[in-house]
């Protein structure tokens, strides 16, 4: 893993709206917006910030509640529970390798970090705050909080507004990068005793058979283990299979009344199965949702939106049959086109499955995740 102070010494510019910070093994560098750069001291205070329980209604919720780190910055639940226990519809994403996303959120809904990062204070199932007033009154009456404001922004306790939140916990989480896993070592760095046999044959899986790659992308120099785009699988889409119009434009209906599309797809069932669609008005995004990193998965679960795959192993016999044949009962038009059997066999999805595995990093995997040479 990239240290966030080796990150501050290497920073070089490399257009005039961004800038980026030295790559770790298997992953590119990181883009810095020019407006929100990187330092030691934002990085501790977003690291503050991310972890402050006094930011949501009840004062029990914060950041890493959802994204805890001894989780893989998730928190392995189906859905997440917000302020008071309450629960949305959507499975909370690792924050790892956040920074290499060209848009957040499940369905894309907000394009960069700083953006997102507000959102979850607000939502009445997550933070459960009306607005972001009280985080302000939090921070301004905290002993720490304006100094550290004062050294980081250069702006007094009055002028501390919810955009100098957001760019701090934006720049905490930009350090949450982690590559050199056994596959990098393996693919990237040639060390051919970094994977096991099985992992071998189950990278050949990935890449040829499974059709893995076709979303799950891994290029000459660099894998994020994501297309960035927004694919319609099926998980999840019986409960509107039908009713996709009606349902589209009650969404529409919706936002056009002013709805906030985070607090609608988190709070109704049906809305959130729309997908990209949510945000886009596209007919053709109903159902479709972001292409998650593989990176960590094996200590991300459960998987899928919704999280209702608990297990890698249900994760490849889904893909396996289809997608459809376990979710749907007749094939959707709306289901992206790469989604039809693939007929691996017992092994092949053994050797699929202890692949997955080998995308582990260092620094968040238990020594049975580590790659060891066994036939």
């Amino acid at each position: 893993m990239v240290k966030p102070i080796a990150w501050l010494s290497s920073l070089i510019l490399i257009s005039s709206t961004t800038a980026a910070i030295s790559s770790t093994l298997g992953l590119p560098p990181v883009s810095i917006p020019k407006d929100n750069p990187q330092t030691d001291a934002k990085i501790k205070l977003g690291e503050r910030l991310f972890h402050d329980i006094r930011f949501s209604a009840d004062g029990q919720v914060s950041c890493a509640t959802c994204h805890d780190k001894a989780k893989g910055f998730t928190d392995n639940l189906k859905v997440s529970k917000g302020f008071n226990n309450l629960t949305g519809t959507r499975n909370a994403p690792t924050v790892i390798n956040s920074a290499f996303y060209t848009s957040l959120f499940w369905d894309g809904r907000e394009p960069d970090l700083e953006s997102q990062s507000k959102q979850p204070f607000v939502n009445p199932v997550e933070g459960g705050l009306h607005d972001h007033t009280p985080i302000i009154d939090v921070i301004q009456n905290d002993p720490d909080y304006p100094q550290a404001f004062q050294r980081v922004f250069n702006i007094g306790g009055e002028d501390i507004t919810i955009e100098h939140v957001a760019k701090a916990i934006a720049s905490f989480e930009r350090t949450l990068v982690s590559g050199d896993s056994p596959f990098d070592r393996y693919n990237y760095a040639g060390d051919k005793s970094a994977l096991t046999k099985a992992q071998v044959r189950g990278l050949a899986v990935f890449r040829n058979k499974g059709r893995c790659v076709s979303c799950h992308i891994i290029e000459q120099t660099q894998a994020l283990f994501t297309d960035n785009r927004f694919h319609n699988i099926g998980i999840g889409f019986k409960s509107i299979q039908g009713r996709e119009a009606q349902t589209a434009a009650e969404m529409i209906k919706k936002k056009r009344r002013g709805a906030d599309v985070d607090v609608t797809v988190l709070t109704q069932a049906n809305m959130s199965e729309l997908g990209r669609f949510a945000v886009s008005e596209n007919f053709t995004d109903i159902g479709a949702f972001k292409t998650p990193t593989l990176r960590n998965i094996a200590i991300t679960q459960p998987y899928m939106h919704d999280g209702s795959l608990q297990t890698l192993e249900d994760v490849v016999d889904f893909y396996n049959n289809g997608g459809r044949v376990a979710v749907l009962d007749t094939l959707s038009d709306f289901l992206s086109g790469g989604i039809r059997p693939l007929d691996l066999n017992e092994q092949e999805k053994k050797d699929l499955v202890a692949f997955l595995k080998a995308l582990t990093s260092p620094e968040h995997a238990p020594q049975t995740h580590q790659a060891r040479k066994t036939p």
